[in-house]
């Protein structure tokens, strides 16, 4: 036997729907992008989502916020993709922010290490016969 339902005495107002969730990588402000991003049509440099960014200045106390991250990030090399997730900005203000940063000489960029596609076969054979040894 189930139990019967509880009503309520004094029915409550319906409440009104939830917002609508925000979706990632969408800010609340988007002047802010403008902000870090500067003036549209400058030149900007030829970069890949795969481009590896390497720092070679220590981020200094004036420096923007977004450039003192990114210094701090790139103490390894990071692709242009992993930094612009990780600063949450869309990859279009990611290479506008690495410009500025390639012309005043804040941070490197090179291509990414390709690795032989095909393996070497006498170390293809080598690995063989040392699992045929075992």
């Amino acid at each position: 036997m189930t139990p019967p339902k509880r009503q309520r005495r004094f029915p409550q107002e319906p409440l009104p729907p939830p917002p609508p969730p925000p979706r990632p990588g969408v800010k609340k402000n988007p002047e802010r992008l403008f902000v870090v991003a500067g003036k549209d049509g400058a030149e900007r440099a030829e970069l890949d989502l795969v481009t590896l960014i390497v720092a070679s200045a220590v981020p200094s106390p004036s420096s923007a916020p977004e450039q003192t991250a990114l210094l701090r990030l790139c103490t390894t090399p990071l692709s242009v993709a992993e930094l612009s997730a990780y600063l949450n900005l869309p990859f279009s203000a990611m290479t506008v922010l690495l410009t500025d940063m390639l012309t005043a000489d804040l941070v490197t960029a090179r291509a990414p290490l390709v690795r032989q596609s095909v393996a070497d076969r006498s170390l293809l054979e080598a690995v063989m016969h040392g699992l045929q040894r075992l």
